[in-house]
């Protein structure tokens, strides 16, 4: 079997099979403010993938995805417990993002003007609050070396028109929901997360990845409250740590510390097993040395 190398982003990279498949396998790469850490984290692609499966499996019901096969014959063995084999998608020009909790950007957006991508607030609202009912916030897809931009829903309509605009939000709303609820029940709080959409035979799906801690922002329940920033199983560790170096988030990034990376990975590792109830030991692929 032939893989034909077609793009790599800044965690994954992109294969075309011979007969017009997609193969999608997830690095050790870890990336903070749109820059790659020259540290990779061991294991974290696996991670991805694992929790990607999961999700896509128990959102069925929800929301149609784009994954087709967790292996293929011929794939090179490295590849195992880190590819998604999927059908193409045409993927909808904005990020879906949907927040339950004002953290982030959305605390920023709302220090600033009392409303998260042109939604009013109420006032006195502290970090970490719970909205009364998740929002839909999309963001543009800034080309490489950029950063993404929040937008209005009005500004999304201008870009995928109404029709699928009203759909995307629909579907984000539906998945963040049953996700949400799910970790909840594991003990974790899904803040807020970023979906990819697209369309497969004019079916809107669900690509890329889902409720990841790359894409998600997960808290321990039993740590939140009003008023602070909890403890993170995403990247956020990681770019509170950037931030106190004084990086001008420019490449090349700081050195990571070992530590750093080490934490890393346990938090991946963890928020999989507490949401899956899985032991990421039985997952396919040969376990990364830190």
């Amino acid at each position: 079997m032939t893989f034909t190398k077609v793009y790599s982003g800044k965690v994954r990279d992109l294969y075309e099979t011979a007969d017009g498949f997609l193969v999608l396998v997830a690095s050790d790469r870890m990336s903070a403010f749109d820059v790659v850490m020259r540290e990779p984290v061991p294991d974290k692609g696996r991670v991805l993938t694992a929790m990607s499966a999961f999700w896509f499996e128990h959102l069925r019901s929800i929301a149609p995805n784009h994954l087709l096969a967790l292996s293929w014959d011929g794939a090179p063995s490295e590849w195992e417990g880190r590819m998604m084999v999927v059908r193409r998608a045409e993927m909808l020009p904005i990020e879906c993002i949907v927040r339950g909790y004002v953290a982030g950007s959305a605390w920023k957006d709302y220090q600033a003007s009392q409303a998260i991508n042109g939604i009013r607030m109420p006032a006195g609202m502290l970090e970490s609050d719970r909205l009364d009912r998740p929002i839909f916030t999309p963001s543009t897809k800034a080309p490489s070396g950029t950063h993404d931009e929040n937008i209005s829903f009005d500004d999304a309509v201008s870009l995928v028109g109404g029709e699928i605009a009203e759909r995307a939000r629909a579907l984000s709303l539906a998945v963040y929901q049953a996700g949400a609820a799910r970790a909840e029940e594991r003990g974790i709080i899904v803040a807020d997360t970023k979906l990819e959409l697209g369309f497969v035979d004019g079916e809107l799906v669900i690509a890329d990845e889902v409720l990841t801690p790359d894409s998600s922002r997960f808290w321990p329940a039993d740590e939140w409250k009003p008023g602070i920033t909890p403890p993170a199983f995403d990247k956020q560790p990681l770019r509170d740590w950037l931030e106190a170096q004084g990086w001008d988030k420019q490449p090349p990034p700081p050195p990571l510390p070992r530590e750093v990376v080490e934490a890393s990975r346990s938090r991946y590792v963890e928020a999989y097993e507490r949401i899956t109830g899985l032991d990421f030991a039985d997952w396919p692929g040969r376990p990364a040395a830190l």
